[in-house]
Parts: structure tokens; sequence; C-alpha cells
């Protein structure tokens, strides 16, 4: 049984708190920078080399590969070692990695590869990004740690 609302007492809710757009403005302008920067170098890396229809599309997949190496490394110096600017995670991390990653890209690779009947290799492309993208990851952050911990004896 409830009671009646007249016995419950009023509590007013605090009133929604709207964020300060213009405090965010830093933050948008240094990802929009780094994105520039990083899908530029993902463009130029996607020409090196050229692709046979319905092979693997290798420069897509070292490309985020790599770019998940060096955010492994990146967010263990940037957390664990460094006291950076609150710009340069945004700039570096979200941008210039972001831009530079492109599983965009790697989802299209797939469905050309399936609609050129070459399931196999989408299937093994599927599987085979995210788990080295996984696996780059942990290995360069482990193996950063690994390094700064053996410089600090």
């Amino acid at each position: 049984m409830t009671a009646p609302e007249t016995d419950s007492p009023r509590l007013r809710a605090a009133a929604p708190r709207t964020p300060d757009w213009r405090a965010q403005l830093p933050v948008v302008g240094v990802v929009a920078l780094g994105g520039g920067a990083g899908a530029a170098a993902r463009y130029a890396v996607s020409l090196w080399g050229t692709r046979p229809a319905g092979g693997f599309p290798w420069q897509t997949f070292w490309t985020n590969v790599t770019g998940c190496a060096v955010i492994g490394v990146f967010m263990v110096v940037i957390t664990e070692v460094l006291a950076a600017h609150r710009l340069v995670r945004p700039f570096f991390g979200t941008g210039v990695l972001g831009g530079f990653t492109t599983f965009s890209t790697y989802a299209v690779d797939i469905q050309k590869l399936v609609d050129t009947g070459h399931a196999r290799t989408a299937l093994a492309y599927l599987a085979a990004t995210p788990l080295a993208a996984l696996l780059a990851v942990w290995a360069a952050a482990a193996a950063t740690r690994r390094v700064l911990t053996r410089r600090q004896r």
C-alpha cells in the first residue's frame, strides 16, 4: 500500500545543468585538426601497393593494427608517465588515431569481398582484424610498461 501524496514530503529536483558548449570548443577543434591529419595519413597508406580483386585488404588491416598499437603506447605514456595538457588526449588519441584507424573501411572491405564471391577471405578478415587490433593494443601497452619500468631502475 502506498502513502497518499499529501503525506509524502516533496523534494525539489535539482534543475538539470546545461553544459557550457563554449568550454568544449577547444576539444572539438583539436579533435577536428587531429582527425584531418590522421585521415590524410591513412589515405597516404592506402595509396601504397595494389590489391587484386578478392585479395586480403592488407593496407587497411595494417593501418588498423598499427593505429591500435600506437594507442596502446600512447595511453600508457599519457596516463602513467606524463602529466599532459588536457587537449593532448583528444587531439592525438581521438583525433589523429581516430582518423588514422578505419573500421568503417574495414566494414566496406568485408562487404566488397562478400559481394564479389570471396566469402572465405571476408570471414578471415572479419576475424583477423579485431583480434590483431586487440592484441596490438595489449602487446604495445605491456611492452611500453616493461620498457618504462626498466628505464626507471
